[in-house]
C-alpha cells in the first residue's frame, strides 16, 4: 500500500456511507493522531486503540438524525503530488463550517489551530 493515511479516510468514507456503527484500520501514530483530531472536532464518536498483534485502530462512527457526520473527507497531499501551506496561505473549508488537517512541526493540528499558533506545514486532507 502507497498511501496509507488514503486507506484510513476511504475506510471511513465508505463505512459512514453504508452506516456502519464503527470500523477498523491498522495502527499508526499518524491515522491515531488524524483520528484524535476527528474525535475532537466532533465527526467520530470515539476511537480505540487494540491490543491485538498487529494493532488495529476501531474508529466508532458519528450520526446525526441517520446521516453521517462526515459528508466529505478529502486527501489533499497524495504521495505523488505534495501540498504544502505556508501560514499565510492557510484557508478556510466551506467558509469555515469545514475543517483541514494540517502536518505542522508542533505536530497535526487543525487549520484554525495552526494559524493560531502560526505555522504552515503539509495539508493532509478536508473535511465538512
Amino acid at each position: 500500500m502507497t498511501d496509507p493515511i488514503a486507506d484510513l479516510l476511504t475506510r471511513i468514507r465508505n463505512a459512514s456511507n453504508v452506516k456502519k456503527k464503527e470500523v477498523s484500520a491498522p495502527y499508526s501514530k499518524i491515522k491515531l493522531a488524524i483520528a484524535e483530531i476527528l474525535v475532537r472536532k466532533g465527526y467520530l464518536s470515539g476511537v480505540v486503540v487494540s491490543k491485538d498483534t498487529p494493532a488495529q485502530l476501531l474508529l466508532a462512527l458519528k450520526y446525526s438524525g441517520g446521516k453521517p457526520a462526515i459528508s466529505s473527507l478529502k486527501r489533499v497531499s497524495k504521495p505523488g503530488g505534495r501540498c504544502y501551506v505556508k501560514k499565510d496561505e492557510i484557508r478556510e473549508v466551506l467558509n469555515g463550517y469545514g475543517m483541514s488537517i494540517l502536518s505542522t512541526p508542533q505536530g497535526l493540528l487543525t487549520n484554525r489551530e495552526a494559524k493560531k499558533a502560526q505555522v504552515g506545514g503539509e495539508l493532509i486532507c478536508e473535511v465538512y
